[in-house]
């Protein structure tokens, strides 16, 4: 068997696997039919007019613009990485030190990634006027620009490490070169998660220890209750940015810790905190961290495996300039095929995501017992986060990677109609 053809069947054979993960991992159905049948779908969600056309209206605008600006990135990732303008480019940032391929790799990942942001700079900034005019953003343009920056310069460093190894990889195995690449995406993906909360959190928040208090104590008790303890009650000062509210627990045994944000101290009464707190702890106790991270593992395998098999394509690499695998003009081609991997399996993820987060929300109800909170805590969240409650059934499918504010609260509805001890 070719090399080539070896990487199509390890690529299907990884896809077979993480497709049985999903299959098995994912919570098809996380409540029963309760008596009567399920509550009808109020469109709404119980918000007021004004509520939901101000969501709509917010959306209208951004719908749009996010469209254009996935659009036009993946177009100039095409142009970069189908011709052969993305290779000469890779090499002539190399130049002034000595053109050498690791140069040419570094260097070339950092430039693609910059002129990709800077053509869609204009249309994240619209985004950012949006924001600011609905109230839902408070930065400053300086701090906007940091936050871009720093985003920027993360992506490109860590997308430029993966890429150097592969491209060494290929040049000293260049049978098998995509078998050591997959094993170590897959294990960078593992190393991520466990990384995310100390190393990348922190460049964009700080984080300070909640007060002691009564809220402070019921969240710890809560996560006791839950069986899955907690280190520390944070407090992160997301107002700096922006208006929305949010809470989630991150990090892992001795590191894990729940994380409220500022502006939901300031907005939200303790019973719906403890709810949005009880539906993040509902991850912790199903494992969706560490399933996320074995999907996640799965597919970055899977997708090596597959870039493998694409980049062997002669067709392929002619039209991107490159000699082969090993050779650095190869990287504007990669960044192109990731781009386009990503999109594709944004619809999977997201319907996995979706269920995932249907039982986190029954496991809030199931903990408080509070289903009143529960629907409360929603209805300020969409009405604060300006999210659509009935968005269009073909956004949802695509982006959706939650359930929209109407079906969260019918679930709760359904919940409390149910038959219980």
């Amino acid at each position: 068997m070719s090399a080539r053809r070896a990487a199509l069947v390890a690529a299907l054979l990884l896809g077979v696997a993480l497709a049985i993960v999903i299959v098995a991992r994912t919570p098809w159905t996380v409540l029963p039919v309760p008596p009567g049948g399920r509550t009808p779908l109020d469109p709404t969600g119980g918000l007021s007019a004004a509520q939901v056309n101000r969501a709509e209206s917010f959306a209208r605008l951004l719908r749009p613009t996010s469209l254009f600006s996935l659009a036009l990135g993946l177009a100039v990732a095409a142009v970069l990485g189908l011709t052969p303008l993305g290779g000469r480019l890779v090499r002539a940032v190399a130049a002034p030190f000595g053109g050498g391929w690791v140069w040419q790799v570094l260097l070339g990942v950092l430039v693609l990634s910059v002129i990709g942001r800077v053509i869609t700079l204009p249309l994240a900034a619209y985004a950012e006027v949006v924001r600011h005019r609905y109230g839902l953003s408070t930065r400053g343009w300086g701090l906007w620009l940091r936050d871009v920056s720093v985003s920027t310069g993360i992506n490109a460093a860590l997308t430029a490490g993966g890429l150097l190894a592969l491209v060494f990889l290929a040049r000293r195995a260049p049978q098998t070169w995509w078998i050591w690449a997959a094993l170590g995406a897959a294990a960078l993906v593992v190393v991520g998660s466990f990384l995310w909360p100390v190393l990348i959190e922190p460049a964009f928040n700080r984080f300070d220890p909640m007060p002691a208090g009564q809220l402070r104590t019921d969240l710890l008790d809560l996560a006791e209750r839950n069986g899955t303890p907690v280190q520390d009650v944070l407090v992160s000062d997301a107002s700096r940015r922006t208006t929305a509210l949010n809470a989630y627990v991150s990090g892992f045994g001795s590191t894990r810790r729940i994380v409220v944000y500022d502006t939901v101290l300031d907005r939200l009464p303790n019973d719906q905190i403890e709810s949005i707190v009880a539906h993040e702890l509902g991850h912790v106790s199903a494992d969706d961290v560490l399933t996320g991270t074995l999907m996640g593992a799965l597919g970055a395998a899977a997708g090596v495996a597959a870039l493998g098999w694409l980049v062997s394509f002669p067709p392929l690499l002619q039209r991107s300039g490159a000699d082969s695998p090993g050779d650095p003009r190869i990287v504007p081609l990669v960044l192109f095929l990731m781009a386009v991997g990503t999109l594709v399996s944004t619809p999977l993820q997201n319907v996995v995501s979706r269920h995932i987060e249907a039982r986190a929300d029954v496991h809030a109800l199931d903990l408080t017992d509070d289903p009143d909170a529960f629907v409360a805590m929603q209805r300020d969240l969409a009405g604060t986060n300006l999210s659509d409650p009935d968005p269009p059934a073909a956004w949802q499918w695509f982006f959706g990677s939650h359930p929209t504010t109407a079906e969260r609260v019918v679930l709760a509805q359904d919940w409390d109609r149910l038959d219980r001890p």
